[in-house]
């Protein structure tokens, strides 16, 4: 009788083991819903916060600035240094973890030091509502994270209507000047832009952020340009920045679509970069800047001739990792 005692404890044990897997296809068993979590990404700490698992968070990076809670959770690093001793010193339940955002030597020194690393990787707009799924169920908030999965999911279906017929527009989304680097499309940034019509000029290109020549942008003359930075407190989405040092570049550049009209755009890049629940909220900006210019392009049609869509962008020589 002893013995059947013991062998339907452990049975029991082995039924309250949950296995999750990560974005890696790597499977993590936890047998109770972690309560210390550290999160190596601030889009990561933003999911952990959207399926109200906030109060589990321990530690995170220096960029994580969202939720304003997340100002105040201890920092252990950034994406060129991790403090692994200060990490383990927080006896983390599990480390969510970027896979390329943060650096594969520290991430093995914390798994030999039995740290569990649970890897997040939403590239593309409807991989951030599996995600909000997968850190709900992970933190034992499934149900919230099933409920802001599918608010997330509505609220773009809702965006994709709307702007189904939309008159395309075509983009260059500008990351830096120096080197001159954009995006293709397979980043979430470009899947954004196009719900709302935008046409990513260099979409086809192999690099997920190429580095490219200025003479590319000029041959593929986008209507319109993008840039990313943050802005004072949150205080808006985007603006309108023709004269935006981000430009400078292009000042002298007049016959270019974007440069006569003005059509030179700067927004949240947290909005529209960062992975995470607050897309929604970065597609919403695009498609304002977008509508604007729709708008003015209405009055002034036939003013400069918008660029062919079978015009091929060229590459630069050397393209970023």
């Amino acid at each position: 009788m002893k013995r059947l005692l013991c062998l339907l404890g452990l049975a029991a044990g082995i039924a309250q083991a949950a296995v999750h897997v990560d974005d890696a296809k790597r499977s993590v068993e936890f047998k109770t819903p972690p309560q210390r979590v550290i999160t190596l990404a601030p889009n990561l700490t933003e999911f952990v916060y959207a399926v109200g698992a906030g109060a589990t968070l321990v530690g995170t990076m220096d960029t994580s600035n969202y939720p304003e809670e997340a100002r105040r959770v201890e920092r252990i690093g950034n994406y060129q240094r991790l403090d692994v001793e200060r990490i383990l010193a927080l006896k983390p339940d599990v480390v969510l973890v970027w896979h390329h955002g943060n650096q594969g030597r520290e991430l093995g020194q914390l798994e030999a030091a039995g740290v569990k690393l649970f890897y997040i990787e939403p590239r593309r707009v409807d991989d951030v509502a599996d995600s909000l799924t997968r850190i709900g169920a992970l933190l034992g908030h499934a149900k919230q994270g099933a409920e802001r999965a599918a608010a997330y999911r509505q609220a773009f279906a809702d965006l994709r209507l709307r702007y189904a017929n939309a008159a395309p527009v075509s983009v260059f989304f500008q990351v830096w000047s120096q080197p001159l680097m954009t995006l293709n499309g397979q980043h979430l940034t470009s899947d954004l832009m196009a719900i709302c019509g935008g046409r990513n000029v260099f979409a086809s290109l192999q690099a997920l952020a190429p580095q490219i020549s200025v003479e590319s942008v000029v041959a593929a003359n986008p209507e319109v340009f993008f840039t990313a930075r943050e802005f004072d407190n949150g205080a808006t989405a985007w603006q309108r920045t023709p004269d935006g040092e981000a430009f400078r570049l292009w000042r002298d550049f007049s016959k270019l679509s974007a440069v006569q009209r003005g059509w030179m755009f700067t927004v949240s890049g947290d909005l529209v970069t960062r992975q995470g629940p607050r897309a929604i909220e970065g597609a919403k900006a695009f498609c304002a800047m977008l509508d604007e210019v729709r708008r003015e392009r209405r009055h002034t049609s036939g003013l400069v001739t918008p660029p062919s869509p079978t015009q091929q962008p060229k590459v630069a020589s050397r393209r970023s990792p």
